[in-house]
């Protein structure tokens, strides 16, 4: 009869229809962000204020915070880009803060939130960076993160990055980034996710002098954007950041030995078998580089790599 086979054909669409519908379900679950199991961005109570824990260190003209003290904007023109940094150091420490980044045209630009104590030894400073790279329309921001150990800045540059494309648009709204650093290892967060774990494996290796904490915006148009090939371009000025929900959990270098370094865990050190398939995850979708897997560099200068 005609009506079984209408029934038929009609299953075959439906099922047509279906299969696709499924496969992209299963792909996006397959690729949805796992949980870590442990959340420092919420274990640690935020800033009450901007001020108490940040000054303005340059372009204060570019630099706004909101009444509350909750947050503060920064952005970037053609006359100046802007940042600020911790009133005190650090020794070791959990610093996070909730960031949204500008939409559009952001090649050649900046938005950084790392450690440093480039101020107090100029060309021969420790560094822990969160990068987030500029891009043009279409294309994702790019995540870099970075140590620099005793020698930025003295001819011999030992840059150590790795970067992701994030499984989220950092322009949509704010996310939570995090850099947890204690005497044995530096761990980078994104939404608590751990995305890149660098072990001490020497004191020549590993930054162990105090550091500040910072954030700015600034024109890296020599290499920010596909090396340089697209420069910063002033007719989409200003470029934008927003931080907030600052989190600042350390021990200031006076600290008597009471004051324990953040956990990492909730074991304490070290990173849970969750976090780590959290962090395997993480690499294996959203990782596009890694210092230690480019044939170009030298790694006579990054031990660590062959460790």
């Amino acid at each position: 009869s005609v009506v079984p086979h209408l029934s038929r054909t009609s299953a075959l669409i439906t099922m047509d229809l279906f299969l696709p519908c499924l496969l992209f379900v299963m792909l996006h679950w397959s690729n949805a962000q796992p949980s870590p199991g442990y959340f420092p961005s919420y274990r640690f109570r935020p800033l009450r204020g901007f001020y108490r824990g940040f000054n303005n260190l340059w372009g204060p003209e570019h630099q706004s915070v909101s009444g509350d003290q909750s947050s503060v904007t920064i952005w970037l023109d053609r006359n100046s880009g802007s940042g600020f940094k911790s009133i005190r150091p650090f020794r070791n420490g959990y610093f996070g803060a909730s960031i949204k980044l500008q939409p559009g045209y952001t090649a050649g630009v900046i938005t950084a939130f790392y450690l440093s104590n480039n101020q107090a030894h100029p060309g021969f400073h420790d560094e822990v960076d969160i990068e987030f790279l500029g891009t043009t329309p279409g294309k994702p921001y790019t995540l870099q993160t970075n140590v620099y150990v005793r020698g930025s800045g003295d001819g011999n540059i030992i840059g150590r990055e790795m970067k992701f494309h994030l499984w989220f648009d950092p322009t949509a709204g704010f996310h939570n980034y995090g850099i947890l650093w204690n005497p044995n290892e530096i761990i980078f967060f994104v939404d608590d996710v751990p995305i890149r774990q660098y072990p001490r494996k020497s004191a020549g290796t590993f930054p162990q002098r105090p550091m500040w904490l910072y954030g700015s915006i600034w024109d890296a148009s020599s290499w920010a954007t596909e090396d340089g090939k697209y420069r910063a371009d002033y007719r989409y000025q200003p470029f934008v950041a927003r931080f907030t929900r600052f989190i600042v959990r350390g021990c200031a270098p006076s600290a008597p030995p009471r004051c324990r370094p953040a956990p990492s865990s909730s074991y304490g050190a070290g990173l849970s078998r969750r976090q780590y398939a959290a962090m395997g995850w993480a690499q294996r979708h959203f990782m596009v580089y890694d210092y230690c897997r480019d044939p170009k560099r030298d790694h006579s200068l990054t031990p660590e790599c062959r460790s």
